[in-house]
């Protein structure tokens, strides 16, 4: 267990960071200024406007992380087979 604790914490700590929802829901400024006289207006072109940053957000994340598991399931046959 250990072993693992450094890659637990370190997952966890990635984790906790994308779920703020203050960082999360981030915008440049002109995104932001637009998105909320939108929402003043009854658009609801912010709230798609956040899920597709927190889209492109996540899609890094996914990326590595099936790259990760990948490596690891890989490297642990071998040391199991080995």
């Amino acid at each position: 267990m250990k072993k693992y604790l450094p890659h637990i914490v370190i997952a966890a700590v990635m984790i906790a960071l994308v779920m703020l929802p203050d960082t999360a829901f981030a915008q440049c400024p002109m995104c932001k200024a637009s998105a909320e006289s939108s929402m003043k207006e009854g658009s609801r072109v912010a709230v798609g406007l956040n899920k597709g940053i927190l889209y492109l957000l996540a899609m890094p994340y996914l990326f590595y992380s099936v790259l990760f598991l990948i490596y690891w399931l890989k490297t642990r046959r071998k040391v199991v087979v080995g």
